[in-house]
């Protein structure tokens, strides 16, 4: 009797990179660094996930900028000294045969807010700073943001190049800008957030414009080989907001890109998001059917049917975990037993082979 092998342990080709299974770690923000250095938290953290044997350790949404932070606790990437500080997390991973992902992020109008643990709403002490926007619309009651003029869009993609250099140069496998979830680029993608009449904002095409100004320009200075992965908030779940007909016509206007990661909401407080299993599915499915680039998708897939499931119905190409990680760095290895993916446990674990038992 022969069994059908899963689909979430094949292999997929994304650019330059075989990976040998589809099960992803999401990026996850963490507040654990000081003036935006990754530490000792970053390396045991993501570690866990390689030593698990997931296909693609992502970090969380590292800033461009000091500006470009969420809170004032949030990773960067915004000089080469904390390219420097992320070097051993890459090479940890690294050697654990995982590939591990840099995902670029400036959190625009809702940037400079107080981390979950000491807060709510926009920072009012002098550890804030002044935020940007493409209008001077607020998120809820955040403090309003100024509008970016062209020398601050600018700065904004000559930020996102310099960072994606030194992603490069420290040895990250993918690099992803964060387009998704109310940051900057995402308020350029809403007509909820963004109310420009200049050749950045009004239809679809001009409020993609600055997210294809910023892929194209990242493309430009990584290698050819290396996987660009965008990832979207393919419906915003308010009325007159982001739809996923919107979405698809605007990665048409996109080039670049090898993967799209497909999320949702975050950009408008009023959002409407069902916590049900798998909600995003139908999103990526419609994206996967329109365009030819494949797809990734995340939201509350927290077991190895679920993702196997995803990936059997067409869904998707990979699916992307978050919570299920954290409560299981382990995830890949236990679903590939479940599922009869043949992964195999680090041999510092694998007592059976080399010490004779499991006890």
């Amino acid at each position: 009797m022969t069994t059908t092998p899963p689909r979430l342990f094949e292999p997929i080709t994304v650019n330059g990179i075989t990976f040998p299974h589809r099960l992803w770690v999401a990026p996850m923000c963490m507040y654990s660094s000081v003036d935006g250095m990754p530490n000792d938290w970053h390396l045991v953290h993501l570690g866990s996930f390689a030593v698990g044997r997931a296909a693609l350790v992502m970090t969380e949404a590292t800033a461009v900028s000091p500006e470009g932070r969420i809170t004032p606790d949030d990773a960067g990437i915004w000089s080469d000294a904390h390219a420097e500080a992320w070097r051993r997390v890459v090479d940890f991973v690294h050697g654990m045969d995982t590939y591990i992902g840099m995902q670029l992020a400036h959190a625009g109008r809702k940037a400079s807010t107080w981390p979950p643990t000491r807060g709510r709403g926009s920072v009012d002490d002098e550890t804030g700073w002044t935020t940007v926007g493409p209008s001077e619309a607020a998120y809820g009651e955040f403090t309003p943001p100024t509008a970016l003029d062209r020398d601050g869009i600018a700065k904004v993609i000559d930020d996102f190049v310099a960072a994606a250099k030194r992603a490069v140069a420290v040895g990250f496998d993918v690099v992803e800008v964060h387009a998704a979830h109310g940051y900057l680029l995402g308020q350029f993608l809403s007509p909820t957030s963004n109310l420009r009449d200049d050749e950045y904002g009004g239809d679809v095409e001009g409020r993609a414009r600055l997210t294809r100004e910023v892929v194209a320009a990242v493309r430009a200075v990584i290698p050819k080989e290396m996987p660009l992965v965008l990832r979207v908030s393919a419906h915003e779940w308010v009325p007159d907001g982001v739809t996923v007909e919107d979405t698809i016509a605007a990665l048409r206007t996109i080039d670049g890109v090898d993967l799209i990661s497909v999320s949702s909401g975050g950009n408008h407080p009023a959002q409407k998001i069902p916590s049900e299993p798998g909600y995003q599915r139908p999103f990526s499915r419609e994206i996967r059917a329109a365009l030819p680039t494949p797809v990734g998708v995340a939201g509350l897939i927290t077991t190895p049917a679920q993702a196997e499931d995803a990936i059997e119905a067409g869904d998707t190409d990979v699916v992307y975990v978050a919570r299920q990680f954290l409560r299981d760095p382990m995830l890949a290895l236990h679903a590939s037993a479940e599922l009869g993916g043949g992964l195999a446990w680090p041999w510092q674990y694998d007592r059976a082979k080399y010490l004779g038992g499991l006890s």
